[in-house]
């Protein structure tokens, strides 16, 4: 049978914060979630933009608002993007240093009613996040090293989700399975078949003629 999956669309190819919002509205009804790449200068070296672009988005759009932070300290971070109206706030394992703080971090997410994704760069294994699997709602597994859209999916991190799928069918979690970095037409049914639940696009949909059939590919439905 056909598995048909979310589609997330990332606002990383786009500079212009007038131009998110009107994308915002443009793929309501349309993707299941805006992908919000928000990026710091220090996590990564690209910057990009903050709580306040978001809630112009949410009071815009009826979108679900899928906020990726890459930023450090993301703890002082997390309630502002609660509060701006995400509805997932997925942060970055790297971005810790204490781990207790991650548990706290990922528990006051979800008291907030958000679901709370735990993310993690391709060179970092599944086994160091595996004891966050048992209480987040989503895994983030990055394709490609996070900070710049347009690039190659690594192979390896197919590995990777397969892995993480096999864990959650193992132990009959629930999470989702989240992938961003490089998905196209190319890789999306594989992605599909090894068990992602939401595909991340940034370039592949923003670029393409027809956005609609884009996604809709994506998804599995054609």
């Amino acid at each position: 049978m056909k598995r048909v999956v979310d589609v997330a669309v990332s606002t990383d190819p786009i500079s212009d914060f007038q131009n998110i919002v009107e994308y915002a509205k443009q793929m309501q009804g349309i993707a299941d979630f805006l992908h919000c790449d928000i990026m710091d200068e220090n996590f990564v070296k690209k910057n990009t933009y903050d709580y306040n672009v978001v809630k112009s988005i949410n009071s815009a759009s009826a979108i679900m608002l899928d906020c990726h932070l890459m930023v450090n300290e993301p703890a002082n971070e997390v309630s502002k993007y609660i509060n701006a109206g995400a509805n997932i706030v997925t942060v970055h394992y790297e971005a810790f240093k204490d781990k207790n703080l991650l548990a706290e971090v990922l528990d006051y997410i979800k008291s907030c009613n958000t679901l709370a994704g735990i993310s993690l760069n391709p060179g970092t294994p599944f086994k160091e996040i595996r004891a966050f699997a048992y209480s987040v709602d989503i895994i983030l597994v990055m394709g490609v090293e996070p900070g710049a859209s347009g690039q190659e999916t690594m192979s390896e991190t197919f590995d990777k989700v397969a892995e993480i799928y096999k864990f959650k069918v193992d132990n009959n979690l629930n999470f989702k399975i989240e992938f961003d970095g490089g998905v196209n037409e190319k890789n999306a049914q594989k992605l599909r078949e090894l068990g992602v639940d939401i595909l991340v696009s940034g370039s592949y949909v923003f670029e393409a003629k027809d956005k609609v059939k884009a996604i809709n590919f994506l998804k599995g439905n054609i």
